[in-house]
């Protein structure tokens, strides 16, 4: 099968992860290009290791790259404000994006809740790591009763929280909440992240609570269970913590929630772990595996779609 090339903007954590998953192998992408704006980045230099093209210049340098011409999709790991310039510049090439940032200019992507991407979609974005996590849990409680309210708790290790990430904290908990609503299907959504600082470093930890009408508890549960194994066949680290709980309220016992009000109905409580698979970040490093993992997933996705068009 053809393959289309791409590249991946930013050279921190995050876009030197997707480089190895890239690397390690792909049906349907080929990267040829990585950006940063460090000469003396390590994602730079094992980029030129592994023979793959490289700038320091940012986005202007792709530009100039002899492969920028080739290229079809390119991959943004660097942060919501800097993504609005690279998409401008992008879309002017004509290029595919895929965004790993918060800034939210395409439309959601969650691999397992997508089943396929508009056409004419030019640019989708990766929501956030506890997106990533938690909307395919919020998605499975959907499938079998209408979600009122969900909220999501995720707790990554302070150490797998670059600057990025600490930069584009208010970005994660407004983006995260509006995609649970949005792809989750939850009436209304909440989301929280903590850095946490123990020693030695966490694994990623998410915690998601679900509203409901009073349904059946199994159905619930198997629902959530079969999701489970649908995002473990690209994040095998991804998994149940414990059983799933529930907890009923009744008229005489409302749950009161603040900024929500009163709620009868049944409560869901999801806990879930997600290990890295060490492809370059430590294994604790759950919340950028599964958004890298989810990132290659989304240009596959557009990049099978677009060979798909041309060869018919």
């Amino acid at each position: 099968m053809a393959k289309m090339k791409c590249a991946i903007i930013g050279s921190g954590n995050i876009g030197t992860d997707l480089m190895i998953k890239l690397l390690k192998g792909s049906d349907s992408l080929e990267l040829v290009a990585v950006v940063g704006i460090d000469p003396a980045s390590e994602g730079l230099a094992m980029a030129r290791e592994r023979g793959v093209s490289t700038t320091h210049e940012g986005i202007e340098g792709l530009r100039k790259m002899s492969v920028y011409p080739e290229i079809g999709i390119a991959f943004d790991a660097t942060s919501a404000y800097a993504h609005k310039e690279h998409d401008a510049a992008l879309q002017q090439d004509g290029k595919l994006v895929v965004d790993l940032t918060p800034a939210a200019i395409g439309p959601f992507f969650v691999p397992p809740v997508d089943a396929a991407l508009d056409s004419g979609v030019r640019n989708v974005n990766m929501v956030t790591c506890g997106g990533q996590a938690t909307i395919p849990i919020v998605a499975a409680v959907s499938r079998v009763s209408p979600v009122h309210y969900a909220e999501i708790v995720a707790s990554v290790s302070s150490r797998s929280a670059g600057p990025g990430t600490r930069a584009n904290i208010d970005e994660f908990t407004r983006t995260t909440a509006k995609a649970i609503e949005d792809v989750g299907g939850a009436g209304r959504g909440r989301a929280i992240i903590i850095l946490n600082p123990a020693e030695p470093p966490m694994i990623m930890r998410d915690t998601i609570f679900t509203l409901t009408d009073q349904v059946n508890e199994d159905d619930i549960r198997a629902s959530v269970k079969e999701m489970v194994q649908t995002v473990q066949s690209y994040v095998p680290g991804y998994r149940l913590k414990q059983e799933v709980q529930f907890e009923r309220f009744g008229s005489n016992n409302p749950l009161k929630i603040p900024g929500y009000g009163e709620f009868e109905g049944l409560k869901t409580s999801v806990f879930l772990e997600v290990e890295g698979a060490g492809d370059y970040l430590p294994k604790y490093s759950g919340n950028l595996d599964i958004m890298t993992a989810a990132a290659k997933a989304a240009g596959e996705r557009l990049a099978q779609q677009q060979l798909e068009k041309a060869a018919a």
